[in-house]
């Protein structure tokens, strides 16, 4: 969304109203109207404020290179000094923080070395220039000279408040059934009549599908400058709504579970931010003078439980630092929106004292999204003792770990932490909870997020979603992975249908300490209703190999399918380690009706004079019968022409790929290791059509039942 508020129409207003967004210039008139010329004057005050912050902040150069002894002592200087915190640089040695004289001393009499960062203050100097270049830009095309509506400058991956409020209202717009768009209280600009925001929750699930739910409460962007944050958890939406009736994981999770996403749990700071500003707190100018961009409340030291709890070690009360606690515990409306809402969706699962575990049949999961340390982090944050459920809660840390290759480790750094994100989940009320730090830096480009921070996260987040029904037991139990079925798109009710998937127990981030692993000891199926739903039948899936004794197993079995209604029907799968523990279930849909059937290959089939003939574009099923085994298919490849070979061997297996012309001459090959998928295209450049014969060879791993593959021809 790209507005120009001199430009404002009656449509577009109502339009950020809708979204829960009160522009400043909307509380301005006294009779509650706004005519053009009021609308004009508070936007431009509000560009010249913007334009006075970055000025500010061009001032502070108390911003050091802090070089760490070791990468262990690193960890806990990010998370004790997450609030100075600008960049995390593991790899090279060093972190960058901006720093008050006592923290700097503190520092350098731990054995670190510090050294003014010369070159991020002139980055962050660049990235100033770019806002006020833009805000000038603007105003010679008419505007009023504020950015703060717009796209961030340089950082189109990062959707705004007003951009991301505007997903989630269109999310529920067309997927009302899917979809709300809750309003969960005031930001602290909206309470106070200086515009701001409602605290907005996107609450996900099918409504159709009655019964309790286990839940998912997602925040993000409680530290306004953490620009990763909100966007992940718009595009874990995404991946839910668009994946709907398409991903079978995507459909039961919404069909079973809820998912509630806070994607904006500071919106007045965030538009700050928005603005260039490393701006963490919320807006409050009751703290710190109202034009200074060091005023408001650090909301994740201003949450009711153990509050100020830490002789002053865990947050600050000097009202300009970076972690001011607040006057008192939830003294902030944006504070006080997340424990009312915490409150209303989770029922209160331990007892008063601090060492009172949760039932390890407690349901639901709370994550806080932030950045820049590259960390998993659990309670708790207050002491170096272990929380009452710390066992599970490692567990499940490790296991979110894997995901994104982060350091697991309780949220205890060289100093503790007090009112913070975790309390009214898991203090109060023994809910699952975990921060994950994301990324390495503040000025974290678009091609790195894309790349890198969303792709290794989104994947934590869908396995959160995955084992909301029981965070301190299921991550204990194996994951199923490469999970297939032999339907083609459609077969008739009472054919039997192949499974085939893998289970592993070994999916743990073991970079700080070990957890254990035990083999494989069981797996089963279940069609339409789930093993937690009254009348589930499990169907019992057999060890490819014929014997349950590894860590990972290939696994498969057949399914009946006899009086299933034509359409899509969900098929849950689950494994069992020795220990006795299930993990969390995948899905896959199965297709009752007409369709194409599954096309298999045909043996023998070893060599180019027997290879299968192939005559139109396809996906294929095969199984490598012994280590010896080879399977050759032809394709005849019309004049011009390009052939593209895809190899999915299953997960434990290494088979590679070849293409041939009819002489036997090797076109093309790829030969990755166990359990990746190969790809080969070749490209017939003769003038009339021409034989090629693709070769599917026996590397290494399953044979027999368990050695299967997938193989796509297209042209």
């Amino acid at each position: 969304m790209t507005l120009r508020l001199s430009r404002i129409t009656a449509a577009t207003a109502a339009l950020l109203l809708s979204m829960g967004a009160t522009p400043l210039w909307a509380a301005n008139g006294a009779d509650g109207t706004t005519d053009e010329a009021t609308a004009q004057k508070a936007a431009r005050e509000a560009a010249a404020e913007m334009r006075q912050l970055r000025q500010q902040e061009r001032q502070r150069n108390n911003i050091y290179k802090v070089w760490f002894p070791d990468q262990a002592t690193a960890r806990k200087a990010a998370i004790s000094y997450h609030h100075a915190l600008l960049e995390s640089k593991y790899d090279a040695g060093y972190l960058i923080l901006e720093l008050e004289s006592e923290e700097y001393a503190a520092l350098q009499a731990q054995g670190f070395r510090l050294e003014t960062a010369h070159d991020f203050i002139k980055r962050r100097n660049e990235f100033l220039d770019r806002f006020d270049k833009a805000a000038d830009e603007n105003r010679k095309s008419g505007g009023n000279g504020d950015v703060g509506v717009e796209s961030i400058p340089g950082y189109s991956c990062y959707e705004t408040v007003e951009e991301t409020f505007a997903a989630a209202q269109a999310f529920a717009t067309s997927k009302p059934n899917l979809a709300q768009w809750i309003d969960a209280g005031n930001s602290w600009q909206k309470n106070t009549g200086s515009g701001g925001y409602d605290m907005r929750v996107l609450k996900l699930t099918n409504t159709a599908i009655g019964g309790t739910k286990p839940k998912l409460f997602v925040t993000s962007a409680i530290h306004a400058r953490e620009y990763t944050t909100a966007p992940l958890s718009l595009e874990f939406a995404r991946w839910l709504i668009n994946g709907y009736g398409v991903n079978a994981d995507a459909t039961w999770m919404l069909d079973h579970h809820e998912i509630h996403l806070m994607l904006h749990t500071n919106p007045d700071g965030r538009k700050k931010a928005e603005g260039g500003l490393s701006w963490r707190k919320n807006t409050n100018t009751a703290y710190c003078g109202a034009n200074s961009n060091s005023r408001g409340a650090d909301l994740n030291r201003n949450f009711t439980y153990g509050w100020n709890s830490t002789n002053g070690q865990g947050s600050s009360g000097n009202v300009c630092n970076e972690t001011y606690r607040g006057p008192s515990a939830h003294s902030e409306p944006e504070t006080q929106a997340v424990e009312s809402y915490i409150g209303s969706i989770f029922a209160d699962n331990r007892g008063p004292n601090q060492g009172d575990p949760a039932p390890a049949n407690t349901m639901g999961v709370h994550l806080d999204i932030h950045s820049y340390s590259q960390l998993v982090l659990w309670p708790w944050g207050t002491t170096n003792t272990p929380a009452p459920n710390g066992t599970a809660l490692q567990t499940m840390g490790r296991r979110l770990a894997w995901f994104n290759g982060y350091t697991p480790e309780q949220s205890i750094g060289l100093y503790p932490t007090d009112g913070t994100s975790d309390g009214p989940s898991y203090g109060d009320r023994g809910v699952a909870a975990f921060t994950i730090e994301l990324g390495s830096s503040f000025f974290e480009s678009c091609t790195t997020y894309n790349n890198t921070t969303k792709p290794k996260n989104l994947p934590a987040l869908i396995y959160a979603a995955r084992v909301a029904r029981a965070p301190y037991q299921l991550p204990a139990g194996p994951d199923v992975t490469t999970l297939s079925l032999n339907d083609g798109t459609g077969v008739p009710a009472g054919t039997p249908v192949t499974v085939t998937a893998s289970i592993t127990d070994t999916r743990f981030n073991n970079s700080n300490g070990t957890e254990s692993t035990q083999a494989i000891n069981a797996a089963e199926a279940y069609i339409d209703t789930p093993p937690w739903s009254p009348g589930a039948t499990a169907i019992a899936l057999s060890a490819a190999d014929g014997s349950f004794n590894s860590t990972t197993e290939g696994i498969t079995g057949t399914l009946n399918t006899t009086n299933l209604a034509n359409g899509k029907h969900l098929v849950f799968v689950r494994g069992k380690d020795a220990s006795g523990a299930f993990g969390p279930v995948s899905a896959v849909f199965v297709n009752i009706g007409p369709g194409t059937p599954p096309v298999t290959e045909t043996e023998p089939n070893n060599t180019i004079a027997a290879a299968n003939p192939i005559a139109a574009p396809v996906t294929l099923t095969g199984t490598m019968l012994n280590n010896s085994d080879s399977d050759f298919f032809r394709v005849d490849l019309p004049a011009g022409g390009t052939l593209t070979s895809t190899l999915t061997p299953n997960s434990s297996s290494d088979y590679d790929l070849y293409v041939y012309d009819s002489t036997g001459t090797l076109l093309g090959k790829s030969e990755r290791s166990s359990g990746l998928v190969d790809t080969v295209s070749v490209t017939n450049s003769s003038g009339s059509t021409a034989q090629r014969f693709v070769k599917v060879l026996y590397y290494g791993g399953q044979t027999g039942a368990g050695g299967t593959y997938s193989l796509q021809l297209s042209w």
